[in-house]
């Protein structure tokens, strides 16, 4: 099970700052105890400084990661606000057939309701999915759309 962590990182911000990126190792935790063996791919972890790359370097990191969304077998996506290159990495994950499961309290955002195949309104309910066999359950199930 190949599992990519996509999440909010700029947001909407107009500057260089960064949303916390903490949730990552949330997600990552929850995901390993739910399947042990899985493969994890969280683009944080090598592209820290990607604000800093050079227009060809950030396009290129951008489009593998969008293909890679396409490719893996399940995006968690975490959105506590609107993510404009979470919703391009879930729509590829989407089109292809792939698992998405987002976390959002944003319940009626056509892009996470109607992308989704579950949807957990915080980290909290993810942490308890993956300490009750839910979260095992969702990622391993067929896609439902």
């Amino acid at each position: 099970m190949r599992v990519f962590i996509a999440g909010v990182m700029q947001g909407s911000s107009h500057a260089t700052d960064v949303h916390c990126q903490e949730y990552r190792g949330r997600i990552e935790a929850a995901v390993r105890r739910a399947l042990p063996d899985a493969s994890i791919y969280d683009p944080w972890a090598n592209h820290r400084e990607s604000l800093t790359y050079d227009d060809l370097t950030g396009k290129q990191v951008f489009l593998e990661h969008n293909q890679m969304c396409g490719e893996v077998d399940a995006v968690v996506a975490f959105l506590p606000q609107a993510s404009m290159g979470t919703a391009i990495e879930m729509w590829e994950a989407f089109r292809n057939h792939r698992k998405v499961i987002s976390i959002s309290p944003m319940a009626h955002n056509w892009a996470i309701k109607f992308i989704s195949d579950h949807r957990f309104e915080s980290l909290d309910e993810l942490d308890q999915a993956a300490d009750d066999g839910t979260l095992a359950q969702l990622l391993t199930a067929p896609p439902t759309h």
